[in-house]
Order: structure tokens, then C-alpha cells, then sequence
């Protein structure tokens, strides 16, 4: 990955900060419901601000559509953000014009403000050269500390940091360095595990990672598929029979490129996806005909459990079962807990992020164990992917 600029790069007592944020949480009756996002940008305001900074946070939240929606203000994540911080936070009606000027002007050293919804202006997801001007006017300097969006090409994420000096904040910081030591430069053996209900959405990760990891370990509906590709009956399971040709493509590239594939060994299988289901466990090859694969059996977690501890290194994309209902959770629990202990005792490095991925390891409560677990979802799988993301290519 190329060198970019951080915080270290900047001087920034006095001057006016543009902070790109990520204010997008999840929200239950006009309150943040889950304050993660705001916890993890904190660091880097806090650090701005104690340096004597007039810190701006720029963000989106939801999809306006380059209209006002009064229901996806940001006015009450400014609050939520105040209260995770600790400190006063003003809040702007506008994130442009006279309005935001006049917040902007009366901050002193050290102050904080959050300015309103950028995508209540069609220039933001637009790229306008016009709209990220407006914004430009606002700041001395640029600091995109949102990796969950780094992946838009949107005037907040890109065209901004082509204006003014511009750095990665903290959380970007961390969330590069460990993707880096995830694939660019690991410790070998590198495994990956992929999950998920469908191939489809993870073709290009999976086609990249071929030729970047040493293992693939393979679950999830994903898994059901390949193993239709094998020739093996999957009953009523969730599966792409129309991807089979496409599965035995991966699993010959894979061979090729010396990376081994790894899919289940036997299985937790039930009628239905339901809370408490009449589950019964079964080796891979003698699925029931009505019966649905929802987790990998015991065999297929001592398994990976085995190779987890003869690997350096491990990517976490994805469940390796239907997470969310119990029984169907222990794979991924008891997996997740491997590499979290591995990981603490400083055998393993683990990185894990997108889609489902976050829940899944809150669930088996290996979050905080793991290396790094990143927030973003589609800034992560495009990494995955092997991607450039243009508003981390901008600060380099």
C-alpha cells in the first residue's frame, strides 16, 4: 500500500480541520442506537481539537437523494457525539453557506462543530467540483478519518482532498496499517475465511484472494454451492446451482495458484430456519433431501480449529452458518473464539469487517480479541476485492 499522510503531517493549531466522519448510525426512535462509529472517531477529534484546532465534521447520513429529509438530520448524532466525547459539540443547519459559515467562524481553538447531512446537497454524491469548493471554503485543512466510505467517489471522499492538505485521521490510520499487515505484507501462513449466503456477491473477492492467501475456508450458503459444484446433494439447502460452473473455475484457479480450499466437513442440518429448529448433525455427503445445511457440524469446527493454529494470519469475511438463529450459531462462535484466543496469545493476527461480519463476532463476543475489526462494509469487501478505493488513493 503507498505511503499516506496522517495527523503526524499536519500542524493544525489555529486552523479550520474539515473532518470526514462517518455519522451514519444506526438510529431507534430519533436516538443513536449504536454509538461504535462515534466511539471509533472520537480519538482523532479529541486529538485535533486538544491541539488547538476549530474541528468540522463533515458527514452523510442516510439516502436523501439531494433533499432535505427533517428524519435523517445529523443533529442527533451531534449530540450522541457530544456525549460520547464528552464535550460541547455545535451544530450546523446547513453544511455550506451562510449558515455553516457562521457556525464555522465562531469556533475558537479547541471547538467542535458537526454540520448538517452532506447528501441533502445532490453535489455530494455527484463529485460537484462546485459543491466540494463550498466545502473547501469552510477549512484549512482536510482529514478523512471514514474508511466505510473511502470506496465513494463522492466531493465529501475525493474531490475535497485534491483542495486543501489533506491527511487520514486515526481511525483511517489503524484501519490501513491493518489491512496492510492483513494481505499486502502478512505473517505466513495466510488463511481467509469468506461466508455468506450467496457466491454471487463474493465472486472478486474470492477470485483475488486465490492468488493472495494460502487457504480459503469457505462457509456459509457460499459453501453449499461448491460443494453442489463437487457433486455433493445439498437437500433443500440454500445454494447457486446456476454458479456451479463458476465454483469448479475458482476451485481449479485455486489449485493453480497453490491455495488450498476448505469447505465443511459435515453439517448442522434442520427442516427450517427457525429459533430452537429439531437440528440434527450429519457428515457432508448425506444430507437429508429435505433437509437444510444452517451450520458446519462439530467435525468441521475441530477442523478449523486445528488449521487456524498453524496459521499467522487470518482475513474474517462472513458466518460460517445462519449466526443469527439458535442452534445454527455455534460454528461461527466457536471458530470466532479460536481465532480471538489465538490472537490474544499472540500466535495469530486477525482482521476481520464487511456485511454480517460485525454482529457475528459481537455474538460470540471475540470482537474486542480480534487484531482489528473493521465497520465498513462495502470499503471492505472492494479492499477485499483488491480494489483501489479513491478516498484512500487521494491522501497518498
Amino acid at each position: 500500500m503507498p505511503a499516506y499522510r496522517t495527523l503526524d503531517d499536519l500542524k493544525v493549531d489555529g486552523r479550520r480541520v474539515l473532518v470526514r466522519g462517518d455519522l451514519n448510525v444506526p438510529m431507534a426512535q430519533g436516538q443513536v442506537s449504536d454509538a461504535t462509529r462515534l466511539e471509533r472517531l472520537a480519538p482523532t477529534l479529541r486529538e485535533l481539537a486538544d491541539k488547538g484546532a476549530r474541528v468540522i465534521v463533515l458527514s452523510h447520513f442516510g439516502r436523501p437523494k439531494g433533499e432535505r429529509h427533517p428524519d435523517m438530520s445529523l443533529k442527533s448524532a451531534a449530540v450522541a457525539l457530544g456525549q460520547v466525547m464528552d464535550r460541547d459539540v455545535t451544530f450546523a443547519d446547513d453544511c455550506i453557506g451562510p449558515t455553516a459559515e457562521g457556525v464555522v467562524n465562531s469556533l475558537a481553538s479547541g471547538d467542535i462543530a458537526v454540520l448538517e447531512n452532506l447528501r441533502f446537497h445532490a453535489g455530494e454524491e455527484a463529485n460537484a467540483p462546485d459543491f466540494a469548493h463550498d466545502l473547501s471554503d469552510l477549512g484549512d485543512l482536510y482529514v478523512n478519518d471514514a474508511f466505510s466510505v473511502a470506496h465513494r467517489a463522492h466531493a465529501s471522499t475525493e474531490q475535497l482532498a485534491h483542495l486543501l492538505p489533506n491527511a487520514a485521521g486515526r481511525q483511517m490510520q489503524a484501519e490501513l496499517d491493518a489491512l496492510s499487515a492483513a494481505l499486502d505484507s502478512p505473517a505466513r501462513p495466510v488463511a481467509a475465511l469468506v461466508g455468506g449466503a450467496k457466491v454471487s456477491s463474493k465472486l472478486d473477492v474470492l477470485g483475488h484472494l486465490v492468488d493472495k492467501v494460502d487457504m480459503i475456508i469457505i462457509g456459509g450458503g457460499m459453501a453449499n454451492t461448491f460443494l453442489h459444484a463437487q457433486g455433493v446433494e445439498v437437500g433443500a439447502s440454500l445454494h447457486e446451482p446456476d454458479l456451479a460452473e463458476t465454483a469448479s473455475a475458482i476451485l481449479a484457479k485455486a489449485e493453480s495458484a497453490s491455495c488450498e480450499i476448505v469447505l465443511p466437513i459435515d453439517a448442522v442440518v434442520a427442516s427450517g430456519l427457525d429459533d430452537g429448529a429439531n437440528a440434527q448433525t450429519c457428515v457432508i455427503d448425506a444430507v437429508p433431501h429435505k433437509k437444510m445445511i444452517l451450520d458446519i457440524g462439530p467435525a468441521s469446527i475441530a477442523a478449523l480449529e486445528s488449521r487456524l493454529k498453524k496459521c499467522k494470519t487470518i482475513v474474517w469475511n462472513g458466518p460460517l452458518g445462519a449466526f443469527e438463529i439458535k442452534p445454527f450459531d455455534v460454528g461461527t462462535n466457536r471458530v470466532a473464539a479460536a481465532a480471538a484466543d489465538l490472537t490474544v496469545a499472540g500466535r495469530l493476527v486477525s482482521v476481520a469487517g464487511g456485511g454480517d461480519t460485525v454482529a457475528a463476532l459481537n455474538g460470540a463476543d471475540a470482537t474486542e480479541r480480534f487484531t482489528y475489526v473493521s465497520t465498513a462494509g462495502g470499503a471492505f469487501l472492494e479492499w477485499l476485492e483488491g480494489k483501489t478505493l479513491p478516498g484512500v488513493k487521494v491522501l497518498c
